[in-house]
């Protein structure tokens, strides 16, 4: 198989093997900051670690404290909240769930009222 190369936001380059999944070429960097890593800037659109590296890409790997790694793993929450509604509650019909500056929300319309109880569920 071929090598795939990138480049990373310190212009150095590092290869890889064809089939090389963003989240495997973190770990290949580093174990600690792959722990950390929630997405990745690849020529600058926002991509998911299980996305297959591209040749001579522009890659950036997202944490927490960057834009991109907050916003990925806000959504990712808003979608575990409306999994773990519908569980609890089959009936309620989920609407919007994005994520925003602060954090995420999700419009829900169901029977029950929602209480501070009702997040140890």
């Amino acid at each position: 198989m071929a090598d795939v190369k990138i480049i990373l936001p310190d212009g150095s380059a590092k290869e890889y093997a064809a089939g090389t999944t963003l989240g495997e070429a973190v770990k290949q960097l580093s174990n600690s900051l792959a722990k950390k890593v929630l997405a990745a800037n690849v020529n600058g659109e926002l991509t998911d670690l299980r996305e297959e590296l591209v040749d001579g890409s522009e890659v950036a790997f997202l944490t927490f404290e960057e834009d991109g790694g907050k916003h990925t793993l806000r959504h990712t929450a808003s979608h575990i909240l409306a999994q773990a509604v519908k569980r609890l509650w089959p009936e309620a019909k989920l609407a919007i769930g994005p994520a925003i500056d602060k954090g995420f929300y999700y419009d829900i319309d169901m029977e029950h009222t929602l209480t501070p109880e009702d997040l140890t569920k």
